[in-house]
Formats: C-alpha cells, structure tokens, sequence
C-alpha cells in the first residue's frame, strides 16, 4: 500500500507540535501512588480513531503513574508508520489496521504486536439528512457529495473494500487523510455523505445522523499495539500498553463503541 512520505522538517515539526499530553477525563480508575518508579515520557502514535479513547487512558494511566506523561499524536496509521521507519523515536505504535503495523514489524523496528480490538464503517450525514440518505447504495446517487479516506488509510482501504463488494460506485468529491477529517467534513455540511467508523460517528455525539450499514460487518478492521524495539522508555511504555489491554483499558474502548479483538 503506498502511503505519503512526510519531509524531514515537516515530520520533526509533527512530534513536536502535535504531540499532546494526555488530559481527557480518564475511564473510572482509583488514583494510587507509582510504586514501580515509573517516570518520564512515553510517546504514542495512535490512529486518529483512536483519539478520545487514548486521550481518556493516558489521563488515566497517569493518574496511576504520576512520573510518566502520556504524549500522544494522531492520524492516518499508514502515514505514522512512515514516520516510524523514516527515525521518530517513539514508544507506542497502534494501528487501526493490521497493514501499516507490518510495515513497522519488517523494517524490523516492532515484532508480537497484540491485536487490541476491532471496528466496523457507518454511513454518516449532516443533521437533517440533505441528501435523503437511507442505505449504503444510495452514495450512488448523481450529484451526492461523499466523501471517503483515502485508500492509503485503513480507513479508506476498508471503505474502498466495503463497496466493491457490495457493487457500488462512488466517485468521492474528496479523499481524505484520517477519518476525523471525513468526519469533519459531514459535521460541517461540507459533504452528504461520509464512512466512517461506528466509533467516530459516536464520539460525534449528535452532530451527524448516522445510516445503519449492515454490510460493514463484511470488513472489520483489526487494531494492533506494540512497544517499539528501540522505545527511549520501554519500562513505562510496556506498563501503558499493558493499562491499555487490561480491564480499564478493555472496557473504555467498549465503552467507544471498539468491538473486542479476535
């Protein structure tokens, strides 16, 4: 699958700047002390769907951990692992799609990674339903504007998937990098139409009208996590992962709307 490369300047400006310490309300969690003397930074790329869920377990895994920050930057899986590969030191990688995680495992920089959780696309359209809306092969229609993410995201992978095999063609009025911008686009009345994760179209909390696809269940998407080999804080990076597949970690992302790994 062929992802954009991102220029040096640029990539190193991205860590810089979209990195974000984890501030979101955490899932329910008794706050303790750090008693495994945990401390410093750990940094997460994580898929732009993954954002409210991960922003929520960084709050919570640092209320556990007290000495560790939870830096997290978001966005297409294909284009974070390119960053990945092209040098960025970072601790955790999660992908929403098994693809850009091999891309990661053989440059040889990750091996195991464990499949975390799954989603599924839904049809998503402006509150009021412009463009009438009511099932996947209504995206047909001439003059509808759907927009999708683009094939080189697992998002737009699964999209592109999705409606080859239910016969449909679409011509997109634009392809998009990461579903949020796909999001975006149908909040803002910018498109009739989007696919987009169930878990997406629920963080949206009732800003679009969302459109039952019952054959999105054809195409699920497996989402796998892995500290990175050369992690600059591996201790606190397997202890986040480990919070992440543990029983609050589980449960927020059922709480999204993820459905359990395989």
């Amino acid at each position: 699958m062929r992802v954009r490369r991102l220029a040096p300047l640029a990539l190193a400006a991205l860590l810089a700047l979209a990195g974000c310490s984890a501030g979101a309300a955490a899932p329910s969690s008794t706050p303790s002390a750090d008693t495994d003397g945990l401390s410093g930074s750990v940094t997460v790329l994580a898929a732009a769907s993954l954002t409210e869920t991960f922003d929520a377990l960084g709050a919570g895994f640092h209320k556990l951990h007290p000495g560790v920050t939870i830096s997290l930057t978001y966005g297409g899986s294909g284009a974070l692992a390119q960053q990945i590969v092209q040098g960025a030191p970072v601790d955790v990688f999660a992908s929403a799609a098994d693809a850009p995680m091999t891309t990661v495992t053989r440059a040889g920089l990750a091996s195991n990674p464990t499949e975390f959780a799954t989603n599924v696309l839904e049809l998503v359209v402006p509150k009021g339903n412009p463009g009438r809306v009511t099932k996947l092969s209504d995206l047909s229609k001439p003059g509808l504007k759907v927009v999708l993410c683009d094939v080189t995201v697992p998002c737009g992978s699964a999209a592109q998937t999705l409606l080859q095999k239910t016969g449909v063609p679409v011509t997109p009025v634009s392809l998009e990098q990461d579903v949020k911008q796909v999001l975006s686009k149908v909040e803002l009345d910018e498109a009739d139409a989007g696919l987009v994760y169930v878990t997406d179209a629920k963080s949206a909390d009732g800003k679009v009208t969302t459109v039952s696809v019952p054959e999105a269940t054809t195409v699920i998407n497996d989402y796998p996590i892995v500290v990175l080999k050369n992690a600059p804080n591996p201790a606190a990076a397997k202890a986040f992962v480990a919070y992440v597949l543990g029983p609050v970690g589980t449960k927020a992302l059922k709480d999204a709307g993820f459905g359990a790994a395989p």
